[in-house]
């Protein structure tokens, strides 16, 4: 995939219109939000557009609206918050519609350096979700220049992401990819494509489902790989191992004893769990008080379940990453979200804020981790898209990266 994309830094939008789909699907609660981390991750790109003289008119969709268009997923929050954050306001145009004549009337009458923020571009179903050529062209009519700073949906092919991008084009215009989609197409596009070596990626998180390309990848890009989290018992299983009544995947045996089987063959470092924190069964709720001990990974009661990595275990991959390089990590090492059971992925966070090499987190719970656990100011890089960058990691490529004008 190509990744020598045309950045904000490398349009001229004096005095045009710039659609900029960014990722605003911020947690709510009672319509107040509740984490405002993707609006602060926004702002730089909205800053230099508007610093160069442009017309900024803003989409993005907010939640999965399975129901139809509601006022409890309309981005009004995020115009207020917006307004607060830029310092001007922000101009909300509630229609459901999207594209509607509300928001032609709201675009025509932009001087430069206003704001217009579209409705939850998901509020027209299908017509979004399935890349409709019609939306697609709505959105394209009311910009000269396309933004993409979405790197949450741009692994989604939809109207906002991929579609507008034709239709720009069609009329002569630019596609770019924003500040935040720079930096993502950087550090992860990068790490795996041209990794500075010793290479060092760590899997964890429950399923080995989610992550079955992206072992088989990384096997093949990277030094050394660690396998953690409730998708380590699989691998224990086709090693013959007791595990008790930990999770396992039992249509994946076969398929971790070739990935072990490959990275010998490649000559590759396949490192897996050699001690286990267990206990009866898991937590409930999840953040109950819970009586465990650690056995060896071998050693597993028929009666006990695995729920994170011993001590062992965690100074094993702590080691396996004080030589590394580059680091990438993708899933917690156990059910982090029970002070009891957290050590082992603060273990392996402790131990990247400590290496010299470029660190990156992959999304969803393993930022979700280095933020609760207080390590997030320690590492190069974590990703704003748990999906995304998941498949940034298989090496597929995305939508929204590969829709972008290259340089």
């Amino acid at each position: 995939m190509g990744l020598n994309k045309k950045s904000v830094d490398d349009i001229n939008v004096a005095g045009k219109r710039v659609l900029v789909r960014c990722d605003f699907n911020v947690p709510l609660k009672n319509g107040e939000i509740t984490d405002e981390t993707r609006i602060k991750a926004a702002l730089p790109t909205i800053e230099k557009l508007l610093k160069d003289g442009g017309r900024v008119i803003l989409c993005s969709h907010l939640g999965k609206v399975k129901n139809g268009p509601n006022e409890g997923e309309s981005l009004a929050p995020v115009a207020k918050r917006l307004s607060e954050k830029l310092g001007r306001e922000v101009n909300f145009v509630a229609d459901y519609n999207v594209t509607g004549e509300a928001a032609t009337k709201a675009v025509e009458e932009m001087k430069e350096g206003d704001v217009v923020l579209l409705q939850n571009t998901r509020f027209r179903g299908k017509e979004e979700t399935k890349n409709g050529e019609e939306f697609s062209k709505e959105l394209a009519e009311l910009a000269d220049v396309y933004v993409c700073d979405a790197f949450g949906s741009s692994h989604r092919a939809h109207a906002s992401v991929a579609g507008v991008t034709d239709c720009i084009r069609a009329k002569g215009g630019e596609c770019a990819v924003g500040y935040l989609m720079q930096k993502e197409i950087d550090f992860l596009g990068n790490a795996v494509e041209n990794p500075v070596r010793p290479f060092v990626a760590i899997l964890g998180g429950a399923k080995v489902a989610d992550k079955l390309n992206v072992i088989n990848n990384l096997l093949e890009k990277c030094d050394t790989l660690i396998i953690g989290g409730g998708m380590a018992f699989t691998f224990l299983k086709a090693k013959g191992y007791e595990i008790g009544k930990s999770l396992v995947d039992e249509e994946k045996i076969d398929y971790c004893k070739e990935m072990m089987e490959k990275a010998e063959k490649l000559g590759k470092k396949l490192l897996l769990p050699v001690d286990t924190v267990i206990a009866d069964g898991f937590p409930n709720p999840i953040d109950a008080e819970i009586e465990v001990s650690t056995v060896d990974a071998d050693k597993i009661p028929a009666d006990k379940e695995g729920l994170d990595i011993g001590e062992k275990t965690a100074a094993l991959y702590a080691d396996a990453v004080k030589s590394a390089k580059t680091v990438v990590w993708n899933g917690p090492m156990g059910v982090f979200e029970n002070p009891i059971l957290a050590k082992g992925t603060i273990a392996v966070a402790k131990a990247l804020a400590e290496t010299d090499a470029t660190t990156i987190i992959g999304g969803g719970d393993s930022a979700a981790a280095v933020n609760q656990l207080g390590f997030a100011d320690k590492m190069s890089h974590i990703s704003t898209g748990g999906g995304a960058s998941l498949e940034f990691l298989e090496g597929k490529e995305l939508p929204g990266v590969v829709a972008a004008d290259d340089k």
